[in-house]
């Protein structure tokens, strides 16, 4: 049948070429979603080697000072 639509399981690259003319942006968002899962293997190592490091954690608690605190007075005391 001239002009039917290949199945995928049986020629795959048959397909691909057919949704590239007919259904391009179907197969090219499909292309580009494969690159995913390749990027977290590939970029974390490339961007080391080009020197960008991870940024420091950000600190979960503020360090209390040890010495002994002040007295406050000021604005709004009632105790003079």
């Amino acid at each position: 049948m001239p002009g039917a639509t290949p199945r995928f399981w049986a020629t795959p690259l048959k397909y691909c070429r057919w949704a590239a003319r007919e259904r391009p942006s179907l197969f090219w968002s499909c292309v580009i979603a494969g690159f995913g899962p390749l990027h977290l293997i590939v970029v974390p190592p490339v961007r080391r080697a080009l020197g960008d490091y991870d940024a420091p954690q950000i600190p979960m608690t503020y360090p209390v000072p040890t010495t002994p605190r002040k007295k406050l007075t000021g604005y709004g005391d009632e105790t003079e």
